[in-house]
């Protein structure tokens, strides 16, 4: 029975669950948490498709630039709850601040349980050390424009919200899906790397440093793809987004660093409800009251 002030929340009933996919590693960025573009429902679907024993949240996962719009959706609530349990329950999760989420960076090496904030992280794993970091600090206009990105960032979400419209007339008229946004986004981000030289930049100071891989976010651009340096090779590695692409970067001792791509995976984007909602999901969306003192018990502090 619920408690005084509770609201009664039924409880989907359990189904037999699809056995999750065992990865080592898994990297995730460029959610932005808190705008019209983010895919939290599809994230949450493919996190709750693996098992990993490490999780790395590559920057801009809360767009903290975005707050001031009041815009926090259920299923935005629902990916915080679900990686909170998943820190409870022994992965080590690792959240590397980005641009959009940089006020964070002040709490850089704070740990609580097996959840860690830092700017970076170096892996040692059996292919090679890897070098993770949201990759703003090579992008020229978030260096020396810093006023002009968080305008560019405004635009763009505006941008999400015509293209949705766009769609949904398509949709009526029985016309394909178009993608705006991507189109855009390419086109000025792909301008930013061509100036800045990001990829190269990002390899060339991991081999100085002699890592054998440099996993980044930023660009919103999945990559794998092998770099010279006057040091040496050096793969570079990029987790693209959950905004456009809808991808991760995943490792496995057996196959080494691979992409993820949700839109291919028709299996995670069919799965039941009863496997993406739990009670404490639903609990999330009735009673934010007692979400908050879940939260705050997984993490054993006190309110």
């Amino acid at each position: 029975m619920p408690g005084p002030g509770q609201i009664p929340v039924e409880v989907p009933a359990k189904s037999k669950l699809r056995r999750k996919r065992r990865v080592q590693v898994a990297v995730i960025s460029d959610v932005h948490l808190g705008t019209y573009g983010c895919h939290a429902a599809e994230l949450l679907r493919y996190l709750k498709s693996i098992r990993p024993q490490v999780l790395v949240l590559n920057g801009d996962i809360v767009d903290i630039w975005q707050f001031s719009k009041n815009y926090w959706p259920p299923a935005h609530m629902r990916v915080v709850r679900y990686l909170a349990g998943l820190a409870a329950k022994g992965v080590r999760i690792h959240y590397l601040t980005g641009n959009h989420d940089e006020l964070l960076r002040k709490f850089a090496g704070l740990k609580l349980g097996h959840f860690r904030l830092d700017n970076k992280l170096v892996l040692d794993l059996p292919h090679g050390r890897t070098w993770l970091f949201h990759g703003d600090v090579f992008d020229l206009t978030m260096r020396h424009s810093r006023w002009l990105a968080r305008l560019g960032g405004q635009g763009y979400d505006l941008l999400i919200l015509l293209n949705r419209f766009v769609n949904y007339l398509l949709a009526k008229l029985g016309r394909p899906r178009v993608a705006l946004s991507k189109r855009v986004k390419e086109r000025v981000k792909t301008a930013v790397a061509a100036v800045s030289n990001f990829e190269e930049t990002a390899a060339a100071i991991a081999a100085d440093e002699g890592y054998r891989y440099v996993a980044c976010g930023h660009i919103h651009q999945p990559e794998i793809k092998t770099l010279a340096t006057e040091k040496g090779e050096v793969v570079y590695l990029n987790s693209g987004d959950w905004v456009e692409n809808l991808t991760a970067l995943e490792y496995t001792p057996e196959a080494g660093w691979q992409l993820y791509y949700y839109n291919e995976d028709p299996a995670v984007q069919q799965m039941a409800e009863t496997e993406v909602a739990d009670a404490a999901e639903v609990l999330a969306n009735a009673n934010p009251a007692a979400l908050l003192e879940g939260l705050l018990a997984e993490f054993k502090i006190k309110a």
